[in-house]
């Protein structure tokens, strides 16, 4: 059945085209399996809880009429303002539009969040966009520039909230900068979601075409019940499709775990275990709880404009397995600065056990891309990074540095995680806290990071390893736990091109010589890998021995081996000493950079003018790789393959077209393709 839904219509419908609903909510509480609820445009103010799921077979649709007119937001507009004195005015609310949920109550708060300000779930916005909150009136009169923020400009635009409890209303004070809030659209913040269940379960829903924005969500961490303004809440095979994501006060949408009442930012609360061993125990727990592939995940995240969200575009831990992220552009994620902790990018996904992320646009965040934890079949591809590295030179100081990330950041991971035909323009590429990687055909225009570091809990003088779990092959169920010993990394046919070193990040890494966590490197290459063993080198520890009773060694606590071979370095990029096959251009100059022109994205580059006159010596050399060219993971002893577990051959480039007869290294199958729009 269709149900018809129009925000201009009676409050009496049923729901058909001549007497549609006038709230989403109402077609969602009776959609069944095979429904389909189309929404014409205007603005849904209402937090939709849809009360059943579909199936595999018939889905439940909920789509907007016209794409993007539909809009659900999780804001109210606040009128009435008064000028307090200067550009500052003042409103009031009462509380009893928040329901029992009040944003200006509510502080984010979650394991992992650093609280070093007070920071509510609730905002205000000025045409649609977030005015940055502070501690007191006398800062909104101020309206100094945050300097972190990524955007100075709007920092100044300031507001701050006490609550008057004998008359339950919420008291609004903000700095406009000279524009009348009456004549302006200023909303607040009213609700939590904006489309999600309450209840966890239902599955094979499609969400189709709308915009949604400004909800009250609160900090994701993966030891937590993650929220977001859009998610399945634990269920599968939800389809999210063609819709344009803002200004979630945390997260845009969530693929991420369930409640788990007992172990619910545990950390926070009970403080006797760490992090890391709490996380531990959610998967654990998770797994006797329902965690499977038949159960969880499998959904479709696709053409989706994702930005401005405080912590994350889209976060997931465990619920977000076997998931196809694509078509994306996700941007401008965390610009405001305000929010700091360790659960904040682009996409931040924990347990990405076979997801495949492919084709998005992901650019202007804190950090691109984060895999954190069991990115065991996960996938990266044909993807387009740039300017996820303190784009502007303002942001290039002392107070700012701490929000300086990196395109793509893979963590205390196992592998096999495969990243291939992939353009980074990043300063900084690949933070490479982790093991078990190839990279394979990638333009790569910016460094590795703390290659060998930052995979221990920072104890002051013990040790503290960090155990992370490896699954059994495109399965949920854990075959075990392991330390990283670093390593088992594989670098073919990628093009790496050194970029001017931007004076504040080369005092950055200067001063990143002795951090464990971090070592800020921006000179681009694999020559981070120099002291780590070739394949025989390796091998050559196990000669003899024949498990118990062989002498002691160190040999299964060693760096694992690498395999490079086939890279071409310009402008200084360094090779790794054992690579095989690497063309070091000493001689020419490489230009690199992209503009958008008529809405298309395009590379700047004479890169492949250049590789047209390689050596041919060098040139016959590169050869076309396959699945079976590249030594398994280690740890789970899984090779680089599909999902379903059959083998890539890596004959398509970012664009999709196949490369044959002569190969060349980098995402573009001939060099004639650099004119083509990247989107």
């Amino acid at each position: 059945m269709t149900y018809y839904v129009d925000i201009k219509a009676n409050a009496n419908g049923n729901g058909t085209k001549e007497k549609p609903f006038n709230k989403i909510q109402l077609a969602a509480d009776i959609a069944i399996p095979g429904d389909e609820v189309i929404v014409a445009p205007g603005i849904y103010r209402e937090n939709v809880n849809p009360k059943n799921g579909g199936t595999e077979a018939k889905r439940i649709t909920y789509r907007s009429e016209k794409p993007l007119a539909a809009h659900i937001s999780g804001a109210e507009p606040l009128t009435n303002w008064t000028k307090l004195e200067g550009n500052v005015y003042t409103a009031r609310v009462s509380n009893k539009i928040f329901g029992d949920y009040n944003p200006y109550k509510t502080l984010v708060s979650g394991d992992w969040f650093i609280a070093y300000m007070i920071a509510h779930t609730g905002d205000v916005f000025l045409n649609g966009k977030s005015m940055y909150e502070v501690q007191s009136l006398d800062e909104v009169k101020e309206a100094k520039i945050f300097v972190p923020s990524w955007d100075h400009e709007f920092s100044i635009y300031k507001w701050y909230s006490e609550q008057d409890e004998a008359k339950d209303e919420t008291i609004f004070y903000a700095n406009f900068q000279g524009k009348d809030p009456n004549k302006e659209n200023v909303e607040i913040t009213a609700r939590r979601n904006c489309f999600y269940p309450s209840e966890e379960g239902h599955g094979f829903i499609t969400f189709s075409g709308f915009t949604v924005s400004q909800a009250a969500t609160q900090w994701a961490p993966p030891t937590a019940y993650q929220e977001g303004m859009i998610g399945p809440h634990w269920s599968k095979g939800w389809i999210i499709e063609d819709c344009e994501i803002y200004e979630s006060k945390c997260s845009g949408i969530s693929l991420g775990k369930y409640r788990q009442p007992e172990n619910d930012n545990k950390w926070l609360k009970w403080k006797f275990k760490d992090g890391t061993q709490t996380e531990r125990d959610c998967i654990c727990q998770a797994q006797i709880e329902g965690w499977t592939k038949e159960n969880i995940g499998s959904h479709i995240v696709r053409r989706c404009n994702i930005h401005d969200c405080g912590q994350t575009g889209i976060v997931g831990h465990l619920g977000g397995v076997f998931s196809l992220i694509e078509d994306n552009h996700i941007h401008h994620i965390n610009n405001k600065q305000n929010l700091a902790g360790a659960e904040i990018g682009g996409i931040k996904m924990h347990a990405a056990i076979d997801c495949i992320y492919r084709r998005n646009h992901i650019h202007d965040c804190t950090r691109g891309l984060w895999l954190d934890w069991q990115a065991q079949g996960t996938r990266v591809t044909q993807n387009f990074f740039h300017d996820n590295v303190l784009p502007k030179e303002y942001n290039q100081n002392d107070e700012s540095m701490g929000g300086c990330a990196e395109d793509l950041f893979i963590e205390v991971s196992h592998g096999p995680t495969l990243v291939d035909n992939n353009i980074f323009l990043s300063d900084k590429a690949v933070k490479m806290c982790t093991q078990g990687v190839a990279l394979v055909h990638n333009l790569i225009a910016g460094s590795f990071v703390a290659v060998g570091k930052g995979v221990n809990n920072g104890a002051a003088t013990l040790s503290s390893p960090r155990y992370t779990p490896y699954h059994m092959p495109h399965r949920t169920e854990v075959a075990g736990f392991m330390t990283i010993l670093h390593g088992d990394c594989k670098f073919y046919n990628n093009i790496f091109v050194q970029q001017p070193m931007r004076p504040a990040l080369k005092k950055g890494m200067d001063n990143c010589i002795n951090n464990e966590w971090d070592d800020g490197n921006i000179i681009t290459g694999t020559f981070k890998y120099d002291d780590y063993p070739t394949y025989e080198e390796w091998l050559k520890q196990f000669e003899g021995y024949c498990g118990m009773g062989s002498p002691a060694s160190d040999r299964y606590y060693s760096k694992l081996p690498v395999w490079s071979e086939g890279n071409i370095y310009f402008n200084g990029a360094k090779a790794m000493k054992k690579e095989v096959n690497a063309y070091v251009d000493t001689k020419n100059k490489v230009e690199l950079g992209w503009e958008e022109k008529d809405g298309k994205v395009q590379l700047k580059t004479n890169l492949y003018e250049l590789l047209k006159s390689l050596p041919k010596e060098t040139a016959e050399k590169y050869r076309l790789l396959r699945t079976d060219d590249i030594m398994m993971a280690f740890e789970p002893e899984e090779k680089y393959e599909n999902p379903d577990g059959s083998p890539i051959t890596f004959d398509t480039d970012f664009f999709g077209k196949k490369r044959s007869g002569t190969i060349i290294p980098g995402p573009f199958a001939g060099t004639d393709e650099i004119s083509k729009p990247l989107f």
